[in-house]
C-alpha cells in the first residue's frame, strides 16, 4: 500500500493581558501577565491543533471549538488538543512528529521546554523526540517585539494508520 503522509500548517497569536495565568504548551509558566482569549489562550496548543487538523483536512479549531460557544469558555487548551488528537486518530491518522515555533520577546522559554515537548508527547502519544519546540524572538519588531504578544507557527506530519505500522503506545 503506497503511504499516505499529511502535513499541516497552523498559526495563531494572542495578546497580553494581566489578571490571568501565561499557559504555553499546557504548561504555566510564571509570568506578571497572562494572554487573552476566550480559552486559557495558550498560543501554543492552538496552532498545533490547527496544524494537525489542517494536516486530516478537518478545518480549523474555530470550527470545531469556537469562541461564541460558551461551553468552551476558559476551557484548557490541552482538553482542546485531546479532542483533536481524537478526530485525527478516527479519520486513521497518527502523528509522525510536531514542529514549533514559539515567536516572543518574553518570557524566557528554555527553562519550560522539556516540560511543553513532555505534556504534548503525552496527549498525542508520542515519544517527546517527535515534539520539537523552538523558541525565539522577533528582533524588537512588530507586536511581538514591541512584548504586545505571542505567535506561534506550528506544523506537524501525520500517517494513515493502516495497520501494518506500529506505534509507541
Amino acid at each position: 500500500m503506497k503511504p499516505d503522509f499529511r502535513v499541516g500548517i497552523g498559526y495563531d497569536s494572542h495578546r497580553f493581558t494581566t489578571g490571568r495565568p501565561l499557559v504555553l504548551g499546557g504548561i504555566i509558566i510564571a509570568h506578571e501577565q497572562g494572554l487573552e482569549g476566550h480559552s486559557d489562550a495558550d498560543v501554543l496548543l492552538h496552532a498545533l491543533s490547527d496544524a494537525l487538523l489542517g494536516a486530516a483536512g478537518l478545518g480549523d479549531i474555530g470550527r470545531h471549538f469556537p469562541d461564541t460557544d460558551m461551553q468552551f469558555k476558559d476551557i484548557q487548551s490541552t482538553k482542546i488538543l485531546a479532542e483533536v488528537f481524537k478526530m485525527i486518530v478516527k479519520k486513521g491518522f497518527r502523528v509522525a512528529n510536531v514542529d514549533n515555533v514559539v515567536i516572543a520577546e518574553i518570557p524566557k522559554l528554555a527553562p519550560h521546554i522539556d516540560a511543553m515537548r513532555a505534556k504534548i508527547g503525552r496527549i498525542l502519544v508520542i515519544p517527546e523526540e517527535q515534539v520539537s519546540i523552538k523558541a525565539t524572538t522577533n528582533e524588537k519588531m512588530g507586536f511581538v517585539g514591541r512584548e504586545e504578544g505571542i505567535a506561534v507557527i506550528a506544523t506537524a506530519l501525520l500517517y494513515k494508520d493502516n495497520g501494518t505500522v506500529t506505534g509507541t503506545d
